[in-house]
């Protein structure tokens, strides 16, 4: 196991530890509830678009684009003025929200399946299929500034360390293990600020 991870470390390019870079300070400037979570994680999907094509990860690959969508549009979501506010505040999710993220989390898994299993010739359809909807709704959820968007990053990414590593593409498995430590880390930071803008309502 040692030597094949050694293998596969070797085998790492430099691409894919600029993409590394880029995501694992974006995911840090999340946490501080930074703008520049936007611009940094769109050079690192960018990357991951080419990176995960390659790997045959094509549900990953679709997400990277979606992920690029989406920091666009929450780039947009968090310079805009909301309920009179100078920025948009970090809330909780509402039961509308929390609906809407169980319905979008089965279906997009059910249709990444159908494409993955009957489209493809990807080798992990379901565990592919599986964190690109986990994450989709966690982006979701981010864009709205949302807590619990941490809790959907946190499932996705200890699944997604396993996964990366199987595909023999070590750093990233790395980087989504450090994913998961700043996720944890995220989801206690805003549950202080948003009890601390309670507090000062």
């Amino acid at each position: 196991m040692w030597e094949t991870f050694l293998q596969n470390l070797s085998n790492t390019t430099w691409l894919e530890g600029v993409a590394v870079f880029f995501g694992l300070a974006s995911v840090w400037y999340a946490k501080k509830e930074d703008i520049l979570v936007f611009p940094t994680g769109i050079i690192s999907v960018l990357i991951y678009v080419y990176i995960t094509f390659g790997a045959k990860l094509y549900a990953d690959m679709a997400i990277n684009f979606f992920y690029f969508i989406m920091s666009v549009y929450g780039w947009y979501m968090w310079t805009h003025k909301n309920n009179e506010k100078a920025e948009r505040p970090i809330t909780r999710a509402s039961k509308k929200d929390h609906l809407i993220s169980v319905i979008g989390l089965f279906v997009f898994y059910g249709i990444m399946y159908y494409l993955l299993k009957f489209h493809t010739d990807s080798d992990v359809p379901v565990v592919d299929s599986l964190t690109t909807a986990i994450f989709i709704v966690g982006m979701y959820l981010m864009a709205l500034k949302k807590i619990e968007n941490w809790i959907y990053w946190i499932v996705g990414d200890l699944i997604s360390v396993p996964l990366y590593l199987y595909k023999g593409l070590v750093l990233t498995s790395f980087q989504f293990f450090v994913f998961l430590i700043l996720a944890v880390l995220g989801y206690i930071e805003w549950r202080q600020r948003y009890r601390k803008s309670l507090a000062y309502d």
